[in-house]
């Protein structure tokens, strides 16, 4: 079956600052959310503030590539 055009696409949001802080992307000291976007109002990369639990903090978490 063919992929489906859905507007709701499932997005990953990774902490910005574990990420400039020099941590493996690979590592487990990455805080990560999923969630959804619609693709048709938010076509750029989408950025929230979340909590990280690693850096004790709400920080940036921006959308990464699955």
């Amino acid at each position: 079956m063919a992929k489906s055009k859905d507007a709701r696409i499932r997005v990953l949001l990774e902490c910005t600052s574990c990420v400039r802080g020099g941590v493996n992307k690979e590592s487990t000291g990455i805080s990560r959310y999923i969630t959804e976007k619609n693709r048709h109002n938010t076509p750029g990369r989408l950025e929230l503030q979340k909590f990280c639990p690693y850096c004790y903090k709400h920080t940036i978490h921006g959308e990464i590539k699955k």
